[in-house]
């Protein structure tokens, strides 16, 4: 639903997180730079549930054997294996990246730059400057809420048309 970085979403912490303004800020890891994530009802509806069973310690997601630590680089992945996935050949947690990249402009028609922008990629502006996270905030809480919206669509069954053909 959020579609970060899985190290980013492993090591979040309670603090980074403003459910009542239904936001996360962080440190892009790969960039050192600051991030916002819009989050959809549905995102704070779970975090909240969530924060009940690990909002005591300060990761989102603890790892297994030390709350004191996030989980495991490999969880996410070994949680796909369980789930009956192959991570080599079908779907990978940093996968989900590209998923959503593909169907937000292809299905949901949202626009390139920005898709770039929330996942904290390098989107060039007009003036040359190479990272810009203050930008489309209003355009990214759209479409967050349109990706989660899309989400659950598919986890209720719901047949999602491609819009050419939803259109003709």
């Amino acid at each position: 639903m959020l579609f970060v970085r899985p190290g980013e979403l492993r090591q979040a912490e309670w603090t980074q997180f403003d459910l009542d303004k239904g936001e996360w800020r962080y440190l892009v890891s790969k960039t050192k730079t600051q991030h916002l994530v819009p989050l959809a009802a549905q995102a704070i509806v779970i975090l909240r549930a969530l924060h009940a069973l690990t909002g005591s310690g300060r990761f989102v997601f603890p790892g297994a054997r030390s709350a004191q630590r996030p989980m495991s680089e490999a969880a996410i992945n070994a949680a796909l294996r369980r789930l009956g996935y192959d991570t080599r050949t079908e779907i990978t947690g940093h996968g989900f990246r590209a998923m959503a990249r593909t169907i937000l402009h292809e299905e949901l028609e949202q626009k390139p730059e920005v898709i770039e922008h929330q996942l904290a990629h390098a989107v060039p502006d007009n003036l040359g400057s190479a990272y810009n996270r203050t930008k489309f905030i209003k355009e990214r809480r759209t479409m967050m809420q349109a990706w989660a919206d899309y989400l659950e669509r598919i986890k209720a069954g719901a047949q999602i048309i491609p819009i050419e053909q939803a259109a003709g």
